[in-house]
């Protein structure tokens, strides 16, 4: 497992997103599923970022664990802001047009239709949330 801490800060998703994309890479990670990797980062890091410790800041870790013989590649959020599980929240109705849709839900949607799991839980006052994706 490799992992990285950083500040949670929007300006920080393209070094977390560097330091997944060096692990995908070196795996010959499919172009797709690395860009909805990708995707999936830029959601989920946004989303503790702007609202894990607002107002005001504090460190996520991402880690990167990979099972060779499923080829499944796991990425780890771990941040000990405010309890929260983005699963509970309800999907979006997508059937409705943008105008019509209550804001919000859409991105942790797609990260659900994009990977293959997605877990959550609060483990010793951190938020973990765990995405796995064949590659």
């Amino acid at each position: 497992m490799k992992e990285m801490t950083t500040e949670a800060r929007i300006e920080n998703i393209p070094a977390v997103t560097a330091f997944i994309d060096e692990q995908l890479e070196a795996l010959d990670c499919g172009m797709k599923a690395q860009m909805q990797i990708d995707m999936a980062i830029d959601e989920l890091f946004n989303n503790i970022a702007s609202y894990a410790y607002a107002p005001g800041t504090g460190s996520a870790t991402v880690r990167f664990d990979f099972d060779e013989a499923a080829r499944v590649a796991a990425i780890t959020f771990v941040d000990s802001g405010v309890p929260y599980n983005p699963l509970e929240k309800a999907d979006p109705d997508v059937s409705l047009s943008a105008e019509e849709r209550e804001i919000g839900g859409l991105g942790i949607f797609l990260v659900k239709k994009t990977m293959d799991a997605i877990e959550y839980e609060r483990r010793d006052g951190f938020n973990v949330l765990t995405i796995k994706k064949t590659i």
